[in-house]
């Protein structure tokens, strides 16, 4: 569960969420959509805080996950990532092996014993959709497989240390279609296990991997509903006029 009370952001002067409040369900597909510049990254990296490593920024309201503010001054941001996972736009493996890649996080934790670290390698890499394509070639450079293959990797990275949420920001947009219908059926097996939020300026895309879809416009959540009534029912003239192209 994940949950923002008028959530408030500002760069310097500038402020980029305006009174954002809204309710993630766990086992949950969220996507954010909106044209660029609009605040639906901004408000993702919240849930990781990856946020506070912008300098002159400044947060107000209240960012829940199962209850507890993770703005509190007695939460360690190291122990929130290991719960919140996240993957970027563009596929980013370390210059390391295919399974040093996967190991990375629970090496980092301090978990050294090679059964259990060998046991998340293939569990990772089997969530991530790929364990079939490189378990001959663990030790092979991250960098010799595809794009799309890439990314999957650093899906099977953040899985590593057994997060409940995935955070993924336009995790399909630097890939050929194949390679982002891969990402889509992934999206949909991990809902089982995984709250995964998602940015897409890819509207498609959101109509077919979410159940729930916010709208964002400058800053503002301008709708949030169940996906399908979104896009065939949406109850602000702003939402449809982006959702039929009319604008954004």
């Amino acid at each position: 569960m994940i949950e923002t009370k008028n959530i408030n952001f500002y760069y310097g002067n500038f402020q980029a969420l305006k009174s954002i409040s809204m309710k993630m369900e766990a086992n949950t597909v969220t996507a954010f959509i909106g044209p660029s510049g609009c605040g639906k990254s901004t408000f993702l990296r919240l849930f990781n805080r990856m946020n506070d490593t912008i300098q002159n920024t400044r947060l107000t309201g209240t960012c829940l996950i199962d209850d507890q503010d993770i703005y509190e001054k007695s939460v360690h941001v190291d122990e929130l990532r290991k719960k919140v996972g996240m993957v970027f736009q563009k596929p980013n493996p370390f210059p390391k092996s295919i399974f040093e890649n996967v190991t990375y996080g629970l090496k980092v934790n301090g978990i050294t014993d090679k059964k259990y670290i060998s046991e998340r390698v293939e569990q990772s890499l089997t969530s991530a959709a790929l364990w079939n394509e490189v378990k001959d070639k663990l030790n092979q450079s991250a960098f010799a497989l595809s794009g799309g293959q890439q990314q999957r990797l650093c899906i099977a990275r953040a899985l590593a240390v057994s997060p409940s949420i995935l955070l993924m920001d336009e995790p399909a947009s630097a890939l050929d279609p194949i390679s982002t219908s891969k990402i889509e059926e992934l999206i949909h097996s991990l809902k089982s296990e995984y709250t995964i939020v998602i940015v897409t300026h890819n509207m498609q895309q959101a109509a077919r991997v979410s159940d729930k879809t916010g709208f964002f416009m400058f800053g503002e959540l301008v709708e949030y509903s169940d996906t399908k009534k979104m896009f065939l029912n949406p109850e602000m003239e702003q939402t449809q006029n982006y959702i039929t192209g009319r604008f954004g």
